[in-house]
Formats: C-alpha cells, structure tokens, sequence
C-alpha cells in the first residue's frame, strides 16, 4: 500500500518512523526533544512544537496513514471551547497521592474500585488528576468541560481539532473511568472525582480511524505507550513484557480482563482487542545502581563482578526494597541484605545479590500474573540493563521461561505505525481476513509485521540451581515480612 508514519510523543521527546507498510521496514526517522519543562505539569504546545521539528526535512512525504502514542498518566483539561483550562498534568504526580487515597475511600475501597475498573487509583491516574484539581484549584476544576489524554490530544490537533474526539481501549483503560471488562465510560466515577460530568472521547476499535487530516492522511486510533510498544514488539499470548526502568513493570497478554480486588493487577486493554494486566515494582534498576554506587563501579562493572560470582551469591540474599515496594505491598518498609559471612562479604557476592534481589523480586511480579492464569512462556526482557551479562545469565532460570532481548528499537512509534497500516487495511478493506470469517463486518487481521530481532537465552540445565535460588529468597522474604506475599486473586 506504500508507507505509514508511527509517532511517539514520549515524556521527553517526540520520536517517528516511517514504515513500509506491507513489511514493516523503517525507510526514515525523526526525532526532537521536548523544550525543557521540568515537573508535573507542561504546555501540551511543547509537544506540537517537538512534533514539527521531528517531522521536519519532508519527513512525512508520502505517508498514507499515521498512528499516535504519547506517554501514559496525562490529563489535558479542556473548557466548553476545546481551550485548554490549565497546563497538562502528567506522570505520576506525587502532590496527588492523598487524593488517590481519598478516592479509594470513595467508592468503597481497593476491591470496588478493581472490580469497576479494572485498577486502583493511583497518583498518575487521570481519575485521581481530576479529584486533586478539584480539592486544589475549584476555580479551573469547575471550567473543565472535557478531558483527553495526550494521544488524544495530538491526534485531535493533527485532525485539525474536529467535532468529533477519540481514543482507544488502552488509553481510555488507562484514566480509571473506564472499564476494559465492560467497554464502557463509567462517568459516575468523573463525578465523583471532579464533581460534575465531562465530555469524554469516543472509545475506536483497535482498527478504527480517527479521521483524515486536511491534507487528506488517515489518522488511526492511536493508543498508549505501553500498548503501542506490546504491538510493535509482536507480543502475543504467551509472552510477558518485563521492562527494567529505575522501577519495573510487568504485563502479559490475555483474552480476558483480569479484575484484582487487591489492585496489585492493573487490568489495561490492549492495542489489539485482548487484555493486558501490569504488575509493577518500586524498584528495579535503582537496585542495581544503588549497589554500584556502593561498590565504586558502575552497571557495567558491576555486572562484571557478579559474574566473578556464582548463583545464590555465596548465601547472600538481598530484599530489594529500597524505595518501600508496591510488589508486594510494603510502601514502607526498605531493603536488606542477610545471609553475610566473613567469606560472603566480598565485592562481587554483593554485586550477585543486587543482581538476583531485583530479577527475583520482578519474578515475584510474573507469579502473581501465573497465579491468575496468564500463561507465560517467554518474557520479553526491555531496557538498557537488559544488555548486562549477569542479567542475561540469570533471568531465564529465576523467571522459569525463556528470556527474549530484542534489539534497542523505537517500539512504541513502531506499534503505532503498525496500528496506522491496520487502519489504512480495514479503511480500505485490503489486508488478510480475519480467520474463520468475520460475519461480513470486513475485519481485517494487523499487518503481519516480522518480529524484533532479538536474542534469545534458555534456562537451561542449570534452571534447579535457580530455582533453588528462589527458594532460598523467598524463604528470606516470608520470614523478613510475614505474610506480605501471601497475594490472593
């Protein structure tokens, strides 16, 4: 068909592809940081002014169709005009905690709100964004006549602000007013947090088109970062995504919303018609470069240690708790490291115990994905840290699966071009069909793209000895803190 765009306006820059759209091939890119803007709060215009400069030199000469992404946890809102009342909130706002608190208590408590839901208020989400402007600037919270979140936003300004606004399944499951299990916009809740009813964009289908800009290009459905990134990578059931950020997250695919009256799930919809529940943890890479800090090294030369040593660390397990811990829920407690002996306390046995403290504590994570029935056969393993040689060594035997390292890609913007050539297909009815037949509707399958180039590391016949490792920390951390992982569905 030619080629489509992918655009991924993250919480720093704005980064594009352009695809060939039959084999997925990226023909051009296109990258700008945002103006600087520290803080919680930034003018939505920093983002077009990025996107032009991104797109600059002609970049999109030729394209047919272009997916949006932008980051997660944003909240543009807007008066009856579709003028901005105020700058954009966005990321996890740490001023709205007590409000996500408040709204908890709303409704109930944790379990009413997963089971209308899907998720737990949390800072960054745009329910409990609504609830802070509420209790803390009455005056805008009272003009805000419509609410988008920042790929909404986007698309909308490339459509040349028409009357008509949209989304998709996985942004709109990311704001905490709507319910992947259900389908629907549960407006009670805007009140609730807000005070009074908002206009809300219309929910498209993963295929669906938002529109066509003046110029005449199709702009698709767009969708979060996090699911635009699943679909570029080709994640399917199966697969579970393991992302290593200073924090870690972990998300499956699954046919079926997963609702966790804990709230330890996230229950998101995808960017393809299933369901993608999260798991999270405070601490990942911040574990590892707390321990090299320690140790006069950085995270390379700390991997480099940890390899001198042997798995188990020489009896040494370290609790990576360092900033308290979502997974399993100890937002108060910190980290600790047991099992020292005179011939333990040697650099590289404390780099291996920081190293396998914070793989088995992302592995506590997948099990409680296991323990809900989210099959997991390989873990697709994302960030720089991803590239250390004592990751890569142990992750495949404390995760129990098959460990995937794709190449460093731009995957959201990636996802989001696959997505526009998904669209352009069922726009124009080309494409495979969906198997089995479709009842007429003209469903057509995504475009077939080839998967991440990648490598691949097995557990191998060395997994008891990792098991055993798990073992021996989660016998450490039942006895550290009694009954904190005893997670129920």
């Amino acid at each position: 068909m030619g080629i489509v765009a992918g655009l991924d306006s993250s919480s720093e820059s704005t980064r594009i592809v352009v695809c060939d759209a039959d084999t997925g091939a990226v023909v051009r890119q296109g990258y700008a940081p945002h103006p600087v803007e520290k803080g919680p709060e930034v003018d939505p215009q920093a983002w077009l002014i990025s996107l032009g400069e991104a797109a600059g030199n002609g970049l999109l000469e030729g394209v047919q169709a272009i997916g949006v992404t932008a980051q997660q946890h944003g909240l543009v809102p807007l008066d009856a005009d579709g003028n901005l009342v105020r700058p954009a909130l966005v990321g996890n706002d740490k001023r709205a905690q007590s409000a996500a608190a408040d709204l908890v208590d709303s409704l109930g408590g944790r379990s009413a709100w997963a089971q209308a839901v899907g998720s737990v208020p949390q800072a960054g989400h745009p329910v409990t964004k609504l609830r802070w402007l509420a209790r803390t600037e009455p005056a805008n919270a009272a003009r805000i006549a419509e609410v988008m979140q920042p790929h909404d936003w986007l698309a909308w300004q490339l459509l040349g602000r028409p009357a008509r606004r949209t989304t998709d399944r996985g942004g709109a499951s990311a704001t905490g007013f709507w319910s992947a299990a259900s389908g629907t916009y549960r407006p009670d809740l805007v009140e609730l947090a807000l005070g009074h009813q908002v206009r809300l964009p219309e929910v498209l289908g993963p295929s669906g088109t938002a529109g066509f800009t003046p110029e005449g290009l199709l702009i698709s459905a767009g969708t979060g970062e996090t699911m635009a990134a699943s679909f570029g990578l080709g994640v399917g059931v199966g697969d579970a995504v393991v992302s290593l950020g200073a924090s870690g997250s972990v998300f499956g695919i699954h046919d079926e919303p997963l609702a966790d009256p804990s709230g330890t799930i996230t229950s998101f919809a995808d960017a393809t018609g299933r369901h993608l529940p999260v798991v999270h943890t405070t601490n990942a890479v911040r574990v590892l470069r707390g321990a090299a800090e320690m140790l006069g090294t950085d995270l390379a030369g700390l991997s480099d240690l940890a390899l001198k040593s042997s798995p188990g660390a020489y009896g040494m397990v370290l609790l990576p708790y360092l900033e308290g811990e979502r997974t399993p829920h100890l937002p108060h407690t910190a980290g600790s490291l047991h099992g020292m002996r005179r011939e333990s306390m040697k650099p590289e046995h404390l780099a291996r115990a920081a190293v396998e403290g914070m793989l088995c504590g992302l592995a506590d994570a997948l099990d409680v994905l296991r323990g809900r029935g989210v099959a997991i056969r390989r873990v697709f393993l994302l960030g720089a840290a991803a590239e250390l040689g004592a990751v890569q060594a142990a992750a495949p035997g404390l995760f129990g699966a098959q460990v995937v390292v794709p190449q460093p890609a731009d995957y959201a913007a990636l996802g989001a071009a696959r997505q526009a050539a998904w669209a352009w297909n069922a726009a124009h009815r080309t494409g495979t069909p969906a198997a089995g037949g479709d009842g007429g509707s003209g469903y057509v399958e995504p475009p077939q793209w080839p998967a991440a180039a990648s490598q691949v590391f097995e557990p191998g016949e060395e997994l008891p000895v990792w098991q055993a490792v798990r073992q021996q920390y989660a016998a450490v951390r039942d006895e550290a803190h009694p009954g904190a992982f005893q997670w129920e569905g």
